[in-house]
Parts: C-alpha cells; structure tokens; sequence
C-alpha cells in the first residue's frame, strides 16, 4: 500500500529496509540513528540530499543528522558536495561504498597494527599471554593489510563479471 509520496509501506518498502538496516548497525555497535541515516541513503534516488531530506526521510532529529553524517564521514560512508545556488552542502554514498570502506580500512588496520607494535616495544614487561595477544593482534593487522589490493582486484572483477 502506497504512503503520501507514493511510496510503498510495510515489508519489502523503504521504510522497512532502512529500520532493518539500522538494526543490523545498531548490533554492530553503530548508534540507530546512524543506521536508520545511512540505510535512507543508501535508499535515496537522488545522487546527493540535503540535511533536511535526511532528517525525514530517515525519521530522525537534525540534530542526528549533522553528528552521524561527521562519523560516517570520518569512517569513509559518504561525503559532502557542493550544491551550485545553494549554501549548504549535500550529503551523498558513493554507489560503490563498500568498496570504499575496503579501501578505507586500511589506515584502520595499520593504526591498529601501529598500536600493537609500540605496546610490544614499551610494555617489555608484559606477560607472555598479553604477549601473546598483541603479537597475534599485530601479525593479524599485518597479514589482513597485505591482503587489501588482492580483496579490491577481486571486488573490481566481480562487479565486471557481474555487469556483463
């Protein structure tokens, strides 16, 4: 059944993927609101919305809109435009964005790794079990790093293969 803009409502509508998406945000430890913002955008037919369209169009307060789209920002999930006429920018998802987060994760893996090497360096006086795990945390960043241009070639011919 359509709702005031035409939209379908219930399983299967917009509205539903975008409370089903926050759900699954808000169990990853994402705030729901932040779910409920991107899974909108992700939804959206416009290429790039205005905070005010965010704010609707997700359920939310404007006040959510401006601090997740910074976290969201700052994770690599969407990025702000420039509107020719307008003074504010629009917030937009790259079609590819989870290419993007692949990509993005990088700098999370080697801050990680980063970490566990200066811990193994200037806590000489660890015990060989936390020892242990912030060896296996630093081979384990190193390790998933060196796989990231593999994974990103791979991502890339699937979409070719499935664009065929």
């Amino acid at each position: 059944m359509p709702d005031e803009r035409g939209d379908q409502v219930g399983p299967g509508s917009r509205d539903d993927f975008i409370r089903r998406f926050a759900e699954h945000w808000h169990a990853q430890g994402g705030p729901r609101s932040e779910g409920r913002i991107l899974g909108y955008l992700l939804v959206a037919d416009d290429e790039a919305v205005s905070a005010e369209q965010i704010a609707e169009g997700a359920g939310v307060s404007r006040g959510s809109v401006s601090q997740s789209v910074r976290r969201l920002r700052k994770a690599g999930f969407v990025d702000l435009v420039e509107t020719p006429g307008e003074r504010t920018r629009r917030v937009t998802v790259d079609e590819d964005v989870w290419g993007g987060f692949l990509r993005g994760e990088r700098a999370y893996l080697q801050r990680q790794r980063s970490l566990a090497a200066d811990a193994l360096e200037r806590l000489p006086g660890l015990g060989p079990h936390a020892r242990a795990r912030l060896r296996n945390m630093y081979d384990y960043m190193t390790w998933l790093d060196g796989h990231h241009d593999a994974l990103l070639t791979r991502w890339e011919e699937y979409k070719a293969a499935r664009e065929e």
